[in-house]
């Protein structure tokens, strides 16, 4: 918004950046925030040395947000990691998903004819662009369902499930019904992040996911954004049904559009479901990982009986996160029952044995209304996929809904070409 030329004031009741998806240090206000009796042991190290994120992500190497990171140069305040690995979850081993062909040949996650079949369709999806019908080889990728091209390659219900969970990145099997463009685009979209860096198609910033939004607020800064800290809302005015300000400490700030998260806005939201996080913090790596200082874990629903997937993403002190020779690994999933610790047992029982874990339930929030009427533009919660491309689409949503046009990345581009002059 600020590069577009609007003025910008960012208000936020926390003392820290980034709301719900912040980076919490030092390690006692974890402690404190999660109403944990006591100091931390002094085994976990320099309370200073911790930056522990409430909400688990990655960045796709070639995804949404590394693009606006791009565009926007906020890549010159953040300093990126590469994931060592991903792996899944099958008949109670952790595999490594192959990231390159002779990966994928030594790998016995399948057997040797199904590898076969499987690099066949590999090719073909690499090969596949919606704009050229020569590349559809007989499936109509706006009516075939993805089940229909999975037959057409012979693949058997385990390549289906790790093509799915672990490269289509789907936490459900509703997909497989629906046409199969979109699961193309996806499986394209790992295999191109994955071809930027070789070890696994994630990224990770150094200090943690907070660093994101300070990025993005140095940003807004430079095009003359304000941005308050420790400003309590005390209530959103309203004429005529329209936002005409916000109220805070005594102040009036005036304006004719207003963004925020679902909690400052209780009453226009509804809740869709829940999703349960454990952050748990181990001194060693994870077993059967090749000792990764990073990875993510997907654990296929059916693989545990259920009906979405369980993630686990693990990073460490490589990250400058932990303290020396700590690991924090962060299981997530969607809540499909009352006892929502049992559900994500198995990514626990993957992590033995835990130091300390620090359990969170959190309401899946959505905006009752686009906001056309009152202009209060309000995101979604987080869900709990593990990197940030359904975040994106959501901003890329509201910033439609609030300018009538599409966001172009291109856009972004162009103006700061204005400011900073070409290189």
């Amino acid at each position: 918004m600020s590069v577009n030329g609007k003025k910008v004031l960012h208000m936020d009741r926390n003392p820290y950046y980034g709301g719900e998806s912040a980076s919490i240090t030092p390690l006692e206000d974890l402690y404190k925030r999660f109403k944990i009796p006591g100091a931390p042991p002094a085994s976990m190290g320099r309370g200073r040395d911790w930056n522990v994120d409430l909400i688990p992500k990655f960045l796709m190497a070639n995804g949404q947000l590394v693009k606006m990171l791009l565009f926007t140069e906020v890549t010159r305040y953040l300093d990126f990691k590469v994931t060592e690995g991903s792996f899944v979850y099958k008949g109670g081993k952790i595999y490594k998903v192959p990231s390159t062909e002779a990966e994928a040949l030594a790998s016995s996650l399948m057997g040797l004819f199904e590898k076969r079949r499987f690099r066949k369709f590999l090719v073909y999806v690499a090969n596949f662009d919606e704009n050229d019908p020569r590349t559809f080889e007989g499936i109509d990728p706006k009516k075939t369902a993805m089940r229909e091209v999975y037959k057409k390659f012979d693949l058997g219900q385990d390549v289906i499930d790790f093509t799915g969970h672990a490269l289509a990145l789907y936490r459900t099997d509703d997909y497989l019904d629906q046409p199969c463009c979109e699961t193309m685009n996806r499986i394209k979209l790992y295999s191109e992040s994955l071809a930027r860096y070789g070890k696994s198609p994630y990224l990770y910033p150094l200090y943690g996911l907070g660093e994101l939004p300070q990025g993005f607020a140095r940003l807004s800064a430079i095009y003359g954004g304000t941005y308050m800290l420790n400003k309590p809302i005390e209530e959103i005015i309203m004429q005529n049904g329209k936002v005409i300000g916000v109220k805070s400490e005594g102040e009036i700030a005036r304006c004719k559009q207003l963004i925020c998260d679902p909690s400052y806005v209780k009453d226009r939201v509804e809740k869709v479901g829940q999703v349960i996080r454990v952050i748990c913090v181990l001194s060693h790596p994870i077993k059967n990982t090749n000792d990764a200082n990073s990875c993510q874990i997907i654990i296929p629903q059916n693989q545990v009986n259920r009906k979405s997937d369980i993630y686990v993403c693990m990073i460490s002190s490589a990250h400058n996160v932990a303290a020396q020779g700590k690991y924090i690994a962060i299981a997530s999933t969607t809540v499909e029952t009352k006892e929502p610790e049992k559900e994500i047992r198995p990514a626990l029982e993957l992590l033995e044995p835990i130091e300390q874990k620090f359990v969170s339930i959190s309401d899946l929030l959505v905006p009752k209304d686009l906001g056309t009427e009152s202009q209060i533009f309000i995101s979604r919660t987080y869900d709990a996929t593990t990197h940030f491309e359904t975040t994106c689409d959501d901003i890329k949503v509201i910033y439609k809904r609030m300018m009538a046009s599409e966001f172009d990345f291109e856009e972004m581009k162009r103006q700061k070409n204005d400011i900073y002059g070409e290189d």
